[in-house]
């Protein structure tokens, strides 16, 4: 888990330079990603933090005594009112949304997954808090909980800071997080969180030369018999408009798909979201970016990210 910077962020006393104070920028984008499930948001959260300390006057900065902390606060409550608009917006979305995948510039190989060559100030930090399974449920809590947990369980922040920064009472703050807590435990799998071993990396591959092969027999032994695979077109891709449940169903719902799709479809082995995952290309475009939660030696959920709003970091990846 990322460890709790920002009672002293990096930053040094008084009016610090741009360096010291851009110097936060990855902190605060690991922190909008995982707030937001949006790597695009999380970027405006930074520039509207950045804007808000720079508006300050020069007394005001100086009278700061952490600007690494008063820019994780900031971030903090600016994420806190997206959370409460995405509700809304979320009504009127087309189909299922699932959070936007996070790219990483290297194919991986069975047992070792690539760390890329992005600018290490514009990298998201890969630890569990930000694979696919994670951010899903994170999206399932209140803007309260969702703030109150990832603060204090994934940034490490006391309670009392983290109380400042929600509007409530510590003790309200820990039973957010506790109500939070409990929904991660409920929604892990069976078998327990894996790390990005070469099982993983394994059954992802199985699954796409099942797939490619349209072995509906293959696929159906990957699958989990409670398997689930949503999509997300947001109303600009065609997916199917609800989440295919049941091992048998999703396999013959894929070997359908590459049976339509045939020769124009090729695959990459790609790292999403820290995890063993696929990028489709169809004629030549980016298609579709599939992130997976593997229990055991079985697929249990499919996430499969068409809407093309979600894929453009995904372009120059």
């Amino acid at each position: 888990m990322t460890s709790h910077a920002g009672t002293g962020g990096g930053t040094e006393q008084g009016d610090p330079g741009l360096s010291a104070i851009m110097s936060e920028r990855r902190q605060l984008i690991n922190l909008g990603y995982r707030l937001l499930g949006s790597l695009a948001d999380a970027e405006d959260v930074v520039q509207e933090t950045y804007a808000r300390w720079y508006a300050l006057s020069p007394r005001e900065r100086e009278a700061i005594d952490s600007p690494g902390a008063w820019l994780m606060t900031v971030a903090s409550r600016v994420c806190l009112n997206l959370l409460g608009s995405a509700r809304a917006r979320r009504e009127t979305y087309v189909g299922d949304w699932i959070p936007e995948p996070l790219p990483e510039p290297t194919e991986w190989a069975t047992g070792c997954l690539g760390t890329g060559g992005a600018d290490p100030a514009d990298r998201v930090t890969l630890d569990e808090s930000v694979t696919m399974a994670f951010l899903v449920v994170l999206d399932t809590m209140t803007p309260a909980e969702r703030v109150a947990f990832v603060l204090h369980d994934v940034f490490r922040y006391p309670f009392a800071e983290v109380a400042e920064i929600v509007g409530r009472t510590p003790a309200a703050c820990r039973q957010l997080a506790s109500s939070a807590r409990r929904r991660v435990r409920a929604a892990q799998s069976p078998a327990g969180p894996k790390g990005p071993g070469a099982g993983q990396a394994d059954v992802v591959r199985r699954f796409r030369t099942a797939w490619q092969a349209k072995d509906i027999e293959a696929l159906v032994g990957l699958l989990d018999p409670d398997a689930v695979a949503t999509a997300d077109g947001g109303g600009l891709a065609v997916t199917h408009p609800r989440p295919i449940v049941g091992g048998e169903r999703i396999a013959r719902a894929y070997a359908e798909i590459a049976r339509v799709s045939g020769d124009r479809t090729t695959f990459q082995e790609r790292t999403v979201n820290g995890l063993p995952g696929l990028v489709a290309w169809q004629d030549g475009a980016l298609a579709t970016v599939f992130a997976f939660e593997i229990a055991g030696d079985r697929i249990r959920r499919i996430w499969a990210v068409r809407n093309p709003e979600k894929l453009r970091p995904w372009q120059t990846a």
